[in-house]
């Protein structure tokens, strides 16, 4: 292994993740998942561009954090919104892993004006917590216009996208699905996985009254059950890869 290499393992955990991602329904033919490089924080991991559930450690690249640039000298076709992760490393030194999905369930609530994504699930309280009201809304027409294809395919608006991010673990991207970051490739799996779930909950609720009949977790119940479950990545994750790979035990 080179100085510089990324750990295996987490190519590994890269692998994993888009295939999880896929069989859980979050990704398709799109979606992404990166991970920042392990020994050079200057850099990040993803795959070339390719549907997820088609992704091996063969084709995970490296890339530059400044430029969103990869590093080889002449790489493959590249995914069109690979500034969503360059950009969000680059703003967020915190940041370890980037998830983009067009998650079925959390798309409607990008384009419900007024209605907040707030946690219903104990298993989904990072949604919300001290100082957040569900997470950030992006609005690309106020950095692309009114005729844009809706992707973050520069450096510009993935920048705008990170800010629109702040400090929170979810974005919302209006019309287009979300981008969720963690301290690991597991627990933005894990934040993935349970956004939809949230998702789907709450369009449940929903259809039994408005939202002010229907009781999310409080900012504490959100703080406490994000570390109480996160706590335990490592159990659904088990779970998920054991079924992605349709495996026995």
């Amino acid at each position: 292994m080179q100085p510089h290499s990324p750990d295996p393992g987490l190519i590994q955990d890269l692998v994993d993740a888009n295939r999880i991602l896929a069989h859980q329904g979050i990704v398709d033919a799109f979606g992404h998942v990166s991970a920042r490089h392990d020994r050079d924080p200057s850099r990040f991991l993803m795959s070339r561009s390719l549907a997820p559930s088609l992704v091996t450690a063969a084709d995970i690249l490296e890339y530059a954090v400044n430029s969103g640039e990869a590093l080889a000298t002449e790489p493959p076709r590249l995914y069109l919104e690979r500034y969503i992760h360059s950009e969000i490393y680059k703003a967020r030194p915190d940041v370890m892993a980037v998830v983009h999905s067009h998650s079925p369930a959390v798309l409607p609530f990008t384009v419900a004006r007024g209605l907040r994504l707030r946690p219903v699930c104990h298993m989904s309280g990072f949604l919300g917590g001290a100082g957040h009201d569900g997470p950030p809304v992006f609005e690309i027409r106020e950095h692309a216009g009114d005729a844009s294809d809706l992707l973050i395919h520069s450096r510009v608006l993935g920048a705008a996208l990170a800010t629109s991010l702040g400090a929170a673990p979810v974005v919302l991207m209006r019309g287009h699905g979300c981008t969720i970051v963690a301290e690991s490739v597991r627990v933005a799996i894990y934040r993935s996985v349970y956004t939809e779930l949230n998702a789907k909950l709450l369009q449940q609720a929903l259809m039994l009254g408005p939202l002010d009949t229907i009781a999310t977790l409080t900012p504490g119940e959100a703080d406490a059950t994000r570390i109480t479950n996160e706590g335990q990545v490592e159990r659904p994750w088990n779970l998920w890869k054991q079924m992605a790979y349709g495996t026995g035990a």
